[in-house]
């Protein structure tokens, strides 16, 4: 009975052992296809990682750029409030200056009316100087014109006339309005007359 089990079986055999190599081929496909899945991520490991690498450098310059972009701000707004404070009072003083030249005008007009008038002169006097004190401590300066090289950039040329030296040539002969300057800003430009 061994016999014909053995020969009953036999097929029944063969069919088992084929589905055994089946079984066995499908594991190894199985196991190609694991190993073909598993460096597959790898590889895409690989590439997310340089992905993410350039993404963690372009955040990191972008973050520097913003850094930079607002130390500049900041300093420029430092430097635009410093401005402001230091050049604050420009109006006030730019609306001073003609009284300092109704001032002048008078001191002139006194000296040249030569009449008896020494008290009303040395109070007028008294005032104007207090005025140019209180002018130079607040930061503002006559501009010098005399033997001064024309430069506009400080003067405005009212007149040009021929020079009467070769050594005025191009220099300022006469000033004709005071200019004045504000902490080296120039707020009000001096009109002279120029040597040609």
């Amino acid at each position: 009975m061994a016999k014909l089990d053995r020969k009953n079986n036999e097929p029944f055999n063969k069919a088992q052992n084929g589905k055994k190599q089946e079984n066995k081929t499908n594991e190894q496909d199985a196991d190609v296809n694991v190993t073909e899945k598993e460096l597959a991520p790898d590889n895409l490991a690989d590439d997310e990682m340089e992905a993410m690498q350039k993404e963690i450098a372009e955040i990191k310059d972008a973050h520097l750029r913003l850094i930079a972009d607002f130390d500049n701000y900041r300093k420029r707004t430092l430097k635009e409030k410093a401005e402001l404070i230091k050049s604050g009072g420009e109006k006030v003083f730019v609306e001073l200056l003609p009284i300092m030249d109704d001032f002048e005008r008078a001191i002139k007009s006194i000296n040249d009316s030569g009449q008896e008038a020494g008290a009303l002169k040395e109070g007028v006097d008294l005032i104007y100087n207090k005025f140019i004190s209180f002018l130079n401590k607040n930061g503002v300066q006559e501009i010098k014109t005399k033997d001064a090289v024309f430069d506009t950039d400080l003067f405005e040329a009212v007149a040009i006339i021929p020079a009467p030296t070769p050594e005025l040539k191009g220099k300022v002969i006469e000033c004709v309005e005071k200019g004045y300057t504000l902490h080296d800003k120039v707020i009000r430009h001096a009109k002279v007359v120029v040597g040609e």
